[in-house]
């Protein structure tokens, strides 16, 4: 990413999967800060933010964070945001995980996503309290 975004705690995600989907509905009810936003690759803003990261907003392969001004993607960014959720602060010692091996779980995972989970045909649609936490 040259430069940095401008904003920060920002989770860029898949809005047509549903297993991203879940996972921005379990960060939003365990946010108690309201600290993090979030942002559909599908959107106009999310597909700025996922090239500026390095993903292709066609094709995705990983959600992302941004967290401190830095873009964290795969494992980092699931860990980041866990690690920084009120009563999450125990995944921190997953960092200690061989990035290469937490990786593979996770490009697991992503590759397989829409067979496991399933596929939206479109974006979700928050609710009131979400959408006011979306980024578009």
């Amino acid at each position: 990413m040259s430069g940095a975004w401008p904003d920060d705690d920002v989770i860029l995600f898949d809005g047509v999967c549903v297993f991203c989907s879940r996972w921005v509905r379990f960060v939003a009810k365990r946010d108690t800060q309201k600290r993090f936003r979030f942002t559909a690759i599908q959107s106009a803003y999310g597909a700025r933010l996922a090239k500026a990261v390095g993903i292709d907003p066609d094709d995705p392969d990983t959600n992302a964070v941004i967290h401190g001004g830095k873009a964290c993607t795969k494992s980092d960014g699931a860990l980041t945001v866990l690690s920084n959720l009120p009563g999450w602060g125990f995944a921190r010692i997953f960092f200690a995980v061989p990035r290469p091996v937490r990786d593979a779980v996770y490009n697991l995972i992503a590759k397989n996503r829409y067979r496991i989970f399933g596929k939206f045909d479109a974006c979700i649609v928050p609710d009131a309290a979400l959408r006011a936490r979306v980024l578009e």
